[in-house]
């Protein structure tokens, strides 16, 4: 592990023009009326984890006192349905967010730029919010009157009025916003970007950007803040890292490498656990490393304590009420994990919604009193995971990917990924029944990587039944059976 301190490169993050800040002082709010923190909630049959899925468009929602699925909130039909022109349900099922009182959860869709608002004691949608294009994650206002989501295909955060479902407000921020968090206190609030190397902080009570702190990379899709209101903790995919900033001073402290598709981070341990408005308490941070299928913890100082090997591409994670328990969506697996945050050893895995992203674990969901009305019935079947390494005896670190397939309503969906291939260069995915040469070759899917050499692509096919007893290889070239073979399964 190798920890660099930026802290004397960003003392004093970049303060907005007088100009801006006497604009914005004309829309001052009434000082906000916090809720005292709850402190460690012990686990009770009342409690749930939600997951956002993905690929199946539902919410997942799982009993963690039995770990059990009690089953899914449809919000719209799995893939590939939505691509009819005539589909009017909701696309990429993909950010969660919880009301402080537990009884509203905020979901977002991102493909259809829409925040649905569910009732945690009915299952049922209250309502829905379109917004601007493509937002990403959101959270609601310590109050709870409010939900801020951050619209990644604008560079401004939306505030949703919770009670009368309207748009009051966008607080202008850099390029593509990413995430929104709270500090406890109420009265900041900090945003990271998808495509801007920068932490925005914003004055909750002027609607005013008051600082903008430097950051290692550009896209950082998750962030949390501890519940003392002392650090911000947030990801780098791109880079494989974690930046710390001082919650107060705005300083960065110190800056983690943790691994490939580093994801989502979230705090946890004895006597810790989860709060509200993005904010969690304990002494250890845990972050999802999709890209070696393990959880990561540091202590509060940044040294590395455990990591956790617990399944394929880990993506949402987020503490029970007294950080006794760690709850992970595995990506790949489509399923719930929970750990034991005092061994640092994972319990148990259930099957879930399909390409789980966000979760949520909701002390006392809907007030105390969590129906399982309006549920439907949801059969989990694990995917199928294979790995697609340079050909050859030795490997390349970094060079391949690998594919996820899992079961839709008629298909098989394939989610291909794959890095540090050949930069803008066409390539296509082959069934073969040789894994080092192309024989009776079948092609599924032609790409082209993008200029770092990299690709994520989705494929529609009867992959399971025709894979069985093949390869599955990458060839150089648009649909070239005479072309040489870049990667293949090991």
């Amino acid at each position: 592990m190798r920890i660099t301190n930026f802290s004397t490169l960003v003392l004093a993050a970049t303060l907005l023009l007088g100009a801006c800040s006497k604009k914005n002082s004309e829309e001052t709010l009434p000082d906000m009326v916090v809720p005292p923190d709850p402190g460690p909630v012990a686990a009770s049959a009342a409690d749930r984890v939600y997951l956002a899925d993905q690929s199946s468009n539902t919410v997942s929602v799982h009993d963690p006192s039995t770990n059990r699925l009690l089953g899914v909130i449809r919000l719209g039909k799995g893939r590939p349905e939505f691509l009819s022109p005539l589909y009017d349900m909701e696309s990429n099922v993909h950010g969660l967010g919880v009301s402080p009182d537990g009884k509203t959860l905020g979901v977002i869709a991102t493909l259809t730029n829409a925040v649905i608002f569910i009732d945690l004691a009915t299952n049922t949608v209250k309502g829905k919010v379109y917004v601007d294009r493509n937002p990403h994650e959101g959270f609601f206002t310590p109050d709870g009157k409010q939900f801020w989501v951050a619209v990644r295909g604008k560079d401004y955060v939306t505030v949703i009025d919770v009670e009368k479902l309207q748009v009051v407000k966008n607080i202008a921020t850099e390029h593509e916003p990413s995430m929104v968090v709270f500090r406890p206190d109420g009265k900041v609030a900090f945003v990271d970007h998808s495509q801007t190397a920068m932490l925005d902080v914003i004055d909750v009570k002027t609607r005013a950007v008051i600082a903008r702190v430097p950051v290692v990379s550009k896209f950082s899709p998750n962030l949390v803040v501890t519940e003392d209101g002392q650090q911000v903790w947030m990801t780098h995919k791109d880079v494989g890292k974690v930046t710390v900033v001082n919650a107060q001073t705005y300083a960065v402290e110190g800056v983690i490498d943790t691994g490939p598709g580093t994801n989502h981070v979230n705090m946890a341990g004895p006597g810790g656990g989860t709060r509200f408005s993005g904010a969690s308490a304990g002494d250890f941070a845990y972050v999802t490393v999709g890209g070696e299928n393990v959880v990561k913890v540091y202590s509060r100082q940044r040294q590395l304590v455990a990591t956790i090997p617990v399944g394929p591409n880990p993506h949402g994670v987020w503490p029970n009420g007294d950080g006794s328990k760690l709850y992970v969506g595995l990506e790949n697996g489509d399923a719930l994990v929970s750990i034991d945050t005092k061994t640092n050893t994972k319990l148990t895995e259930t099957g879930s919604g399909q390409a789980p992203q966000a979760l949520l674990y909701v002390v006392k969901a809907g007030g105390g009193s969590p129906g399982t009305g309006n549920l439907e019935a949801f059969t989990p079947v694990t995917p199928v995971n294979i790995r697609l390494v340079p050909l050859g005896t030795q490997p390349v670190p970094g060079v391949g990917g690998g594919a996820t397939i899992r079961p839709t309503e008629d298909l098989d969906e394939m989610v291909l990924a794959l890095k540090q291939l050949a930069a803008n260069t066409p390539y296509t995915l082959y069934l073969s029944d040789n894994k080092t040469t192309l024989v009776a070759p079948e092609p599924v899917i032609s790409f082209k990587t993008d200029a770092e050499g990299a690709v994520e692509v989705n494929a529609y096919y009867q992959i399971r039944l025709r894979l069985a007893g093949r390869f599955a290889v990458v060839v150089l070239g648009d649909k070239n059976p005479a072309g040489a073979v870049t990667l293949t399964q090991p």
